[in-house]
């Protein structure tokens, strides 16, 4: 029998101890004028964070945060572009800011990214806004493919965190999409089976008319 999502926020809000409790953590995606209105230095910076966070304590990542902010010139682009070879070896030797060389580098790249962004959607901003939402698999392999170190968890995770409406896929989002039978054994770094998982998405926006964050958060629960 297919699995609905009725049967999905049943489950969920039970296990979070009811329907307030779940509703009361379900993330809420912003409009596509609200992504394009936030500056192009706050989405660096939350790039960076999440490339920073991945395998780390994030709580570390985050304390630092202000000295991350100083030490990356507040994350303008335009400068960041513009760091030297040797502006990054002192970045590597920064208290204010966790001293891993390969991702202090990919700050560099990534801020090129989003000048070029700049350059051919007007922001960065205006150039997330305005993807598609039923391709978020896409932009996905966009960040992957162009930025630097955004592959896994770190693109989609920079993008929920912006407002922009993506699901996770999360331990717990990849063990209840086969506990509920929604997909079989599947690899969340394929290409092909990440193109499934959008499908079985797609399929339980268009039951509920929740937005993809939300149903993340939702299947989540359902662990």
């Amino acid at each position: 029998m297919k699995t609905t999502y009725e049967s999905l926020y049943e489950l969920a809000a039970k296990n979070r101890g009811g329907v307030d409790q779940l509703e009361a953590i379900l993330p809420k995606a912003k409009s596509a004028p609200q992504l394009a209105a936030q500056s192009d230095d706050r989405y660096l910076s939350m790039i960076t964070r999440c490339i920073f966070r991945a395998g780390f304590v994030w709580r570390v990542i985050d304390n630092k945060w202000p000295g991350f902010e100083e030490a990356f010139a507040h994350f303008n682009p335009l400068a960041i572009a513009h760091f030297s070879d040797e502006k990054l070896e002192e970045l590597a030797q920064d208290a204010r800011i966790v001293r891993n060389f390969t991702k202090i580098v990919s700050v560099r790249h990534n801020a090129t990214f989003v000048l070029d962004k700049q350059h051919s959607h007007g922001s960065f901003a205006k150039f997330i806004a305005d993807w598609p939402e039923d391709d978020i698999v896409g932009l996905w392999l966009e960040l992957k493919k162009n930025g630097s170190r955004l592959g896994g968890n770190s693109g989609p995770m920079m993008l929920r965190s912006m407002g922009k409406d993506t699901f996770l896929l999360t331990k717990d989002v990849c063990d209840a999409l086969i506990n509920q039978a929604l997909m079989k054994k599947f690899s969340p770094t394929s290409q092909r089976d990440m193109r499934l998982v959008e499908k079985v998405f797609a399929d339980l926006r268009e039951q509920s008319g929740r937005s993809l964050c939300e149903l993340s958060r939702i299947l989540a629960c359902t662990v």
